[in-house]
């Protein structure tokens, strides 16, 4: 979608510049007088149930266009990404405790087709992806991960299943200026055991020494069982990053998350 078409939508009072990111499909516009709002074409109309929650910055209208396509329009938040270090807070642990036992947000992504996605399923799409990579199919560490993938893939209860977000990046977390916290880019979002969010999150960012004290602040005791899990799904994560990374000719961050899959393993 061109900007010159949301300029058609919102009018000549709003300049409207591209947002970034992996689609290229998200807009900044700014009305003369101040207002600013988010704007993304095909967003999952899971956003409007997420809003109502809090779980991202409030959404303001939705448009439906002559070809298909549905626009919608965020509160523009003045703040910043969380960095890296305070991703160990006990509002980032409150917030996705918060998320993953949210019946409302389940009963909506339900309602929307998407089913549990088990360790098998997972694995299974990895192992796929990889004869589209052939270079990383004999990657020495790649083929380490898959046979520990392998050799550690379990069954899942789907009634112990939640929403998860899929990529609990650091440059996903959003703080308001008034210190409000959210969650945002919801695109891939699955419903899942929530150690596939607590792996990648708690490898990355939180010192081991204290991811028992941080799950307290999400609401669960540390196990041996959840651990293992955590692990099974940091390695699975990075091997589909790794892959994604590849396949976009991104020799930096696949060469970075090998380090981190190498390191996990």
């Amino acid at each position: 979608m061109k900007v010159n078409w949301l300029e058609h939508i919102l009018g000549d009072e709003w300049s409207i510049t591209p947002a970034g990111g992996s689609t290229g499909e998200a807009y900044y516009a700014k009305k003369k007088e101040g207002k600013r709002l988010f704007l993304k074409r095909n967003s999952s109309p899971f956003l409007a149930v997420l809003s109502a929650e809090g779980i991202v910055p409030k959404l303001v209208w939705t448009k439906r266009l002559e070809s298909g396509d549905v626009i919608t329009a965020q509160d523009w938040m003045e703040g910043r990404e969380l960095e890296p270090e305070e991703m160990s807070h006990p509002r980032v642990a409150e917030l996705l405790s918060k998320i993953h036992y949210s019946k409302e947000l389940l009963d909506m992504l339900m309602r929307l087709g998407k089913t549990p996605l088990s360790p098998a399923d997972i694995l299974t799409d990895i192992i796929n992806d990889l004869a589209l990579t052939p270079r990383l199919r004999h990657h020495a560490g790649v083929q380490k991960a898959i046979a520990y993938l392998q050799e550690n893939c379990f069954s899942i209860d789907d009634a112990d299943c939640v929403v998860c977000h899929c990529d609990t990046n650091h440059n996903n977390w959003l703080l308001s200026e008034d210190e409000y916290l959210y969650l945002i880019d919801w695109d891939n979002a699955m419903v899942a055991d929530p150690a596939l969010d607590l792996g990648m999150l708690l490898y990355f960012y939180v010192p081991e020494e204290h991811w028992a004290e941080w799950l307290t602040y999400y609401g669960i005791k540390a196990t041996d069982e959840l651990y293992g899990k955590m692990k099974w799904y940091a390695i699975s994560q990075l091997l589909a990053f790794i892959q994604w990374h590849d396949m976009r000719e991104e020799e930096d961050e696949v060469a970075h998350r090998l380090y981190l899959l190498e390191k996990v393993i």
